[in-house]
């Protein structure tokens, strides 16, 4: 790709997910939504006008990376504490029961043990972002269910981010060893755990030497070296580079300046992260999904059983928040994949774990999950 096409390429990127996304929030959705029909609109399902280039792809994962760094910057370590064993309870039914529904269905319908491990694990995650927005949007942040619900979706994502290591660990070799995905998973915690106390016991030496800055831009800077940095590290130990960006972020949350870093880093992400989902909608081949062509009956199959167990497992996740609180809404507010799923449906394209028509199938599970959720809360609590 030259110059002139790689610039245009950008134009056309960064223009049709901006009126895709306005559109999206017009109509109440989220505005990953929208950048994902513009990924469907401009590939070449469609318009064509996008190739998912290797430069493109690379600016992609620096967006993934920034969009996990800012996830970790919003973390609040003792906030979590607060909700307490409802949500580590909430959590790990919402990973257990769809994880396992994905993976039975995975090797029920003949696919590799790999590709099952992945269907099951692409299942697990809760978007964080989309189910504070509607709590948000409903009023609801605040409250009992609110809380459990946010705190359950974190710690959804630290586990869904060190799933998502073991799967490329074993991506690497081909087959599905347990000890190798014991190490990585062991890798990947001891990795986050080592980056909580550092920020708790060096995050103080940040606060200086920005403050001890005059140059243009030292914030962003100083902000963008860590998330590099720890992703740099990561990578090395074989651990996703996602976790060492979200690692970044939960050691800048413990600095004075962790307010001021996002709304620094905001501008950066609203340039990188639409690359990487309009990639991951480029990459759907709507003909695959057509119910008139009897070859794509299998592919619709294995949709609508995903989006079967996506939606019961992460229902059935409500049963351990306990007594005293409303079951149903916090079922609900875990059903959203989000971008977390989508990040999981690009990798594992990438990788070739899964085809093309495999993940379709989980493009639309994500997306009605998604969809789903605000829809289901709103009524929850409105029977309340």
């Amino acid at each position: 790709m030259d110059l002139k096409q790689f610039i245009l390429s950008l134009v056309v990127i960064l223009v049709c997910t901006r009126v895709m996304v306005e559109l999206a929030i017009r109509i109440g959705q989220s505005a990953v939504l929208g950048e994902l029909a513009a990924g469907v609109l401009v590939g070449g399902s469609v318009l064509g006008w996008v190739e998912p280039t290797q430069t493109l792809k690379l600016m992609g994962e620096i967006g993934v990376m920034l969009l996990l760094f800012e996830v970790g910057l919003k973390s609040d370590l003792h906030a979590f504490l607060k909700v307490g064993w409802r949500a580590a309870a909430v959590a790990a039914i919402g990973v257990v029961t769809p994880f396992a529904l994905g993976y039975g269905l995975a090797l029920a319908l003949q696919m590799s043990h790999l590709q099952a491990v992945f269907i099951g694990a692409t299942l697990t995650a809760t978007s964080v972002g989309f189910s504070a927005r509607v709590l948000h949007d409903l009023g609801k942040l605040a409250t009992p269910e609110g809380n459990i619900i946010l705190g359950a979706a974190v710690i959804d994502d630290v586990l869904g981010l060190v799933v998502l290591s073991v799967i490329m660990g074993l991506a690497e070799s081909g087959t599905v060893s347990w000890l190798a995905a014991i190490r990585t998973a062991t890798l990947a915690f001891l990795f986050l755990s080592a980056a909580i106390l550092i920020g708790i016991r060096y995050g103080h030496w940040f606060t200086r030497l920005v403050n001890r800055m005059n140059s243009r831009g030292k914030l962003i800077v100083a902000a963008m070296v860590p998330v590099l940095l720890f992703g740099y590290v990561a990578e090395l130990l074989h651990v996703a580079a996602l976790i060492g960006a979200f690692a970044a972020g939960l050691v800048l949350a413990r600095t004075e300046h962790h307010a001021h870093i996002e709304d620094t880093i905001k501008p950066v992400a609203d340039i990188f992260v639409p690359i990487f989902f309009v990639l991951v909608g480029a990459a759907v081949d709507l003909s695959l999904l057509n119910p008139f062509n009897r070859q794509n009956w299998p592919i619709l199959l294995l949709t609508a059983g995903l989006t079967v167990a996506a939606i019961l497992g992460k229902l059935a996740s409500g049963l351990g928040a306990g007594g005293g609180i409303n079951r149903w809404a916090v079922g609900s507010g875990m059903l959203p994949r989000g971008e977390v799923g989508l990040i999981f449906a690009g990798i594992g394209l990438a990788s070739a774990i899964i085809s093309t028509a495999e993940y379709g199938a989980i493009l639309t599970v994500v997306t009605l999950t998604t969809v789903l959720s605000p829809l289901l809360l709103k009524r929850c609590f409105k029977t309340a």
